[in-house]
C-alpha cells in the first residue's frame, strides 16, 4: 500500500500577477512550487524575475500598481489570497516570518534592538515583558551573538551588518513559525560573514523544523542551502528540481547560463561568462509563445 503524499506547506499554484502600471504587462506567469515539511526550497534568478513578487504574494503585501491576476498561494490548506486582512495579519509572524533582504533598511533606527525584539514576542506569542526580554537574550545567543545584553540595549546603527542581519534572524525564527522567506538576507553582506550567515540559517532551520523559501539571484549561494531549486526567468518557472541535481546537469539553456555568469572560487582562471545573445531571444521568445498561448498579455 502506498503512504499518503505529504501535504506541502506552502503550495503556490498557478500565480499569475500583472503591472497596472505598464498596460497589464505579465510580470509573474502561472508559478507553481510548493516548499515541503522541513524544507529549503530555492528561488532563483536575476532582478526583474519576479522573485519578490511572489514573496511580496505570500505576505500580502503586493503594491498597488500589482494585480493578482490568477493561482493560489496554499498555506497548510488554506490560499492566502482570499484571507481577509485580520486573518492574514493572525497568520504573519506567527505562523509565516520574514528575514529581510537589507539588514541596514529593516530595523527601526530610532528604536532600541530590545524594543524591537520584544515587540513581536508579546503580539505574536502573548509574551510578558520580562517573559519577551529573556526570550531575545535566549534568541541572541542562538544566533551566536556574544553580548546579548550590549546588543538589546544598542541601536541599529551601533551593529555591524552581521550583527544586525544576525538581529533579524532571530527574531525571524524566534517566533517559531512553520514557514520562513528569506529574501536575499547574505546580499549586503561580504564574502565570509555571508558563509556564517547561511550556516546559521541552516542550523536554525534543521534545529526548529522549519520550512524556509529562500529567495536568491546566486546559484552558488542556493547550492549550500537549499534542497530543492525553482529558477524563474521574466516570472516564469524554466527550471525546478533537487538543486544538486539542477546544478549538476542543468536542462535549460537559461539554467546554465546562469551558472556559467557564477564565480568558481575552485577555478580561479576560469572567467566569467555573460548570457548568450542567442539564448536571451530564445528565451524572449518562449515568453512570447506562453503569453500568446494563454492570454495573459491581454488579461486584465
Amino acid at each position: 500500500m502506498t503512504a499518503p503524499k505529504t501535504m506541502p506547506r506552502l503550495a503556490i499554484e498557478d500565480l499569475s500577477a500583472i503591472s497596472l502600471r505598464d498596460g497589464n504587462r505579465p510580470i509573474l506567469r502561472r508559478v507553481s512550487l510548493d516548499v515541503g515539511l522541513g524544507e529549503v526550497h530555492g528561488l532563483v534568478g536575476e532582478s526583474g524575475a519576479g522573485k519578490s513578487t511572489i514573496a511580496k504574494a505570500i505576505l500580502g503585501i503586493i503594491p498597488s500598481q500589482v494585480r493578482i491576476a490568477g493561482g493560489k498561494i496554499g498555506f497548510e490548506g488554506r490560499d492566502l489570497l482570499t484571507l481577509s486582512g485580520s486573518a492574514l495579519r493572525a497568520v504573519l509572524g506567527r505562523d509565516i516570518a520574514l528575514v529581510p533582504q537589507d539588514p541596514t533598511t529593516a530595523l527601526n533606527p530610532s528604536r532600541r534592538i530590545d524594543a524591537q525584539m520584544t515587540d513581536g514576542l508579546r503580539l505574536k506569542r502573548g509574551l510578558s515583558a520580562k517573559e519577551a526580554r529573556l526570550r531575545a537574550h535566549s534568541l541572541l545567543e542562538e544566533v551566536q551573538i556574544r553580548d546579548p545584553d550590549r546588543v538589546l540595549a544598542s541601536y541599529p546603527h551601533q551593529l555591524s551588518g552581521g550583527m544586525r542581519q544576525r538581529v533579524l534572524i532571530a527574531a525571524a525564527f524566534g517566533l517559531e513559525p512553520k514557514l520562513v522567506i528569506a529574501d536575499e538576507p547574505t546580499t549586503a553582506l561580504d564574502v565570509t560573514v555571508q558563509k556564517q550567515i547561511l550556516r546559521l540559517i541552516r542550523a536554525l532551520q534543521e534545529r526548529h523544523g522549519t520550512s524556509v523559501l529562500f529567495v536568491s539571484h546566486d546559484l552558488g549561494v542556493v547550492a549550500k542551502i537549499c534542497d530543492r531549486v525553482t529558477v524563474l526567468y521574466m516570472g516564469k518557472v524554466v527550471e525546478q528540481g533537487a538543486t544538486a541535481a539542477v546544478l549538476a546537469a542543468p536542462r535549460h539553456a537559461y539554467t546554465k547560463a546562469l551558472l556559467a555568469a557564477n564565480p568558481r572560487y575552485d577555478r580561479p582562471d576560469t572567467g566569467l561568462e555573460p548570457t548568450p545573445p542567442e539564448v536571451i531571444t530564445a528565451l524572449r521568445a518562449e515568453i512570447a509563445a506562453f503569453d500568446a498561448g494563454s492570454g495573459e498579455a491581454r488579461d486584465g
